[in-house]
């Protein structure tokens, strides 16, 4: 989710930095139990509610839930939906693409991410545009540096995404994070003027998040439940994202999976292995 509210950055000390990673590494772990699950026949609202389940049992709190009206744990965005897809009871089909973008609450911090998955025997043009906007991820972070301008991020995603003939989603984009949800800085996928201001300075806690279409850029939100974001031209969208943290030496991943794909590799080969 990416309706920002405004709100000052926060530059972190470093009792604050250790309950961030806390809230990380939860939110890791709850992508990672729900990945075996993540296969052609459950229904997205049966991971939302091993989502719910999984969290509460550890005595956490599902933070999209309730959030502005949201009605679910987690956002499930299959195939033509770009994000804020609410989970329902349509089973998942060989060939899907989903995107799971889950957020959870650990003693008052807040954990970011989402994953797309690939659902069984998919077609080229899915695990190309998957795995591209994986590896675009990537190319936001690395272009990370301390006190180096958000702009630096979108830059680095934008141009390798055209370079893949995809389009970059604009009007959803990271954010700032804390004990907030969504608090400045905004980062844009993509490099604007305004973002070429903004200083990310170590203690500085934010969400990379880039939404590449296989199509146009442009986006609507269905207006039968006014959340689900679908692509204008009907193509198919994927997402990936990582809550960063600044630090004196770089950018520090907080949302790392154990289980997932990690830079460098190809989606959907770590992806079934993960699963084997």
């Amino acid at each position: 989710m990416s309706r920002l509210k405004k709100e000052i950055p926060l530059y972190l000390s470093e009792e604050d930095r250790q309950g961030l990673r806390a809230a990380g590494r939860f939110n890791a772990q709850l992508m990672d139990f729900l990945r075996p699950h993540v296969v052609a026949g459950v229904t997205p609202l049966e991971l939302d509610r091993l989502a719910w389940t999984y969290t509460t049992d550890h005595g956490h709190t599902p933070a999209c839930l309730g959030y502005k009206g949201y009605p679910n744990t987690i956002c499930t965005s299959v195939n033509d939906v770009v994000c804020h897809g609410i989970p329902n009871d349509v089973p998942l089909k060989e060939g899907d693409i989903i995107n799971v973008d889950l957020t959870t609450i650990v003693n008052g911090w807040y954990g970011d991410q989402s994953e797309t998955f690939l659902i069984g025997e998919t077609s080229d043009e899915a695990r190309r545009l998957v795995q591209t906007t994986f590896e675009a991820l990537y190319r936001g972070i690395r272009a990370c540096r301390p006190n180096c301008t958000v702009r630096a991020i979108g830059q680095a995603i934008q141009t390798f995404a055209r370079a893949a003939g995809y389009g970059v989603v604009r009007e959803y984009q990271g954010h700032g994070i804390g004990r907030a949800f969504h608090q400045e800085p905004g980062i844009p996928h993509f490099p604007d003027m305004a973002s070429g201001r903004h200083i990310l300075k170590p203690g500085t806690c934010f969400t990379i998040e880039p939404m590449l279409n296989a199509g146009r850029w442009r986006t609507r939100v269905d207006s039968r439940d006014n959340w689900t974001v679908r692509t204008m031209d009907g193509s198919l969208s994927a997402q990936f994202e990582h809550t960063i943290l600044m630090t004196e030496d770089g950018p520090e991943i907080l949302t790392l999976t154990q289980d997932g794909p990690q830079e460098g590799d190809t989606v959907c080969a770590s992806v079934a292995a993960a699963r084997s």
